[in-house]
């Protein structure tokens, strides 16, 4: 079976963890931190107990995919990966730390993709000696759920990087779309950071309350969830960075972060993760 290396063990790479090894992949989850090793590993046996209650996938499905996942402190365990994912944090620089150490241990042959959302695969590309096997692998959260997967070229990204990612995420059940142009923020970051700095300032002036603007947006646009909402799933600190990393690149104001979300992301409510955001979630 293919060997999948996923980097970073939170909300994101545990997902790609659990759907990686559903769809056959030996997988080793590797984070720094024991606690969210730990977390993550439960976070994969409740999602997995859910879907198998809800007759998604069976009994022995959830277990072998269990069965599938190492987890380890260890990167060096990335070492005979077909394919390693990083999902950490959005900082340029301690990506290109992790990818100068995946380039140095992984095999010449392998894939070394980036599930960032909003920085320039071709950047992080450049500290490796393999910029054609870079790419971005951009899931959604959850990812269990979500079905869609960004692919991102990175300006060396070869076209056989670009097919054998795609065909990556398409055993993981994902729906690609190809982004050709690394540009920050790419097309969902883009789209989501301008609604969702229109949503802040709509709350921030007093227009409407974060409630009424997620109702609208449900309602009335037919999303899933309103952008306050997604940016509390996903965290108001996630939000901050990426529509900084976005207007760094562009310096249109219309990317900007507004000053609410700014103080609450320093004040740390992050939103799920902390138990406050724009809503309780004690």
């Amino acid at each position: 079976m293919p060997n999948l290396a996923v980097v970073g063990a939170g909300l994101m790479g545990s997902g790609i963890a659990q759907v990686a090894a559903l769809g056959g992949y030996d997988v080793i989850l590797q984070d720094l931190n024991q606690g969210q090793l730990d977390r993550g590993r439960r976070e994969i046996e409740t999602s997995l107990k859910r879907l198998a209650k809800k007759e998604k996938v069976t009994a022995e499905q959830a277990e072998a995919a269990l069965l599938r996942i190492i987890t380890t402190t260890d990167l060096e365990a990335a070492g005979n990966a077909d394919v390693a994912v990083e999902a950490i944090f959005e900082n340029l620089d301690v990506k290109q730390k992790v990818f100068r150490e995946l380039d140095r241990i992984c095999p010449p042959e392998a894939i070394l993709a980036s599930n960032t959302s909003a920085l320039p695969i071709t950047q992080i590309a450049s500290v490796t000696s393999r910029p054609e096997q870079v790419i971005g692998t951009h899931f959604f959260s959850p990812v269990p759920m979500m079905r869609l997967c960004e692919v991102v070229r990175g300006f060396k990204t070869s076209d056989e990087t670009l097919a054998k990612a795609t065909s990556f995420a398409e055993d993981l059940g994902k729906t690609c779309v190809v982004v050709n142009r690394d540009i920050a923020g790419f097309v969902t970051t883009r789209l989501i950071v301008a609604l969702t700095v229109e949503a802040v300032k709509l709350v921030e002036s007093g227009v409407a309350t974060a409630e009424d603007v997620d109702t609208a947006c449900r309602l009335g646009f037919g999303h899933a969830m309103g952008p306050l909402e997604t940016m509390d799933l996903t965290g108001v600190d996630v939000f901050v960075n990426a529509s900084r990393n976005i207007f760094a690149d562009t310096v249109d104001p219309k990317f900007y972060p507004p000053e609410l979300s700014v103080r609450m992301a320093g004040a740390g409510d992050h939103g799920r993760k902390t138990g406050k955001g724009w809503y309780d979630h004690g």
